[in-house]
């Protein structure tokens, strides 16, 4: 099997932010990465501790969401570039991995 070497990026924000479609338009229109997925988390806490969930009463816009793309480890650093303008200090994780070709 022939592989290719590609860096993976995970960018964690929250629901509410709305910083979404800013990033995904930057990834798609600007950056044009390989592809982008959007996990909703249905829990989840950063550094101030406060729970944020999916239960009642907080059937809220603060739920975490993790964007997650790869591409060319070139490619990804100039995306870094940009997307560390829109995203918080520390919130944006990144490691070399294989594709299939």
């Amino acid at each position: 099997m022939n592989t290719a070497q590609v860096t993976v990026v995970r960018l964690y924000i929250t629901d509410g932010e709305a910083q979404l479609n800013k990033v995904l338009s930057l990834l798609r229109t600007q950056e044009h990465v390989r592809g982008v997925t959007v996990f909703r988390g249905i829990a989840g806490f950063g550094p101030s501790g406060k729970m944020h969930a999916s239960v009642p009463p907080e059937l809220s816009l603060q739920l975490p969401l993790v964007i997650e793309y790869f591409d060319t480890p070139a490619k990804v650093e100039s995306t870094l570039n940009h997307v560390g303008a829109l995203i918080k200090p520390g919130h944006v994780v990144y490691w070399n991995a294989q594709t299939n070709l």
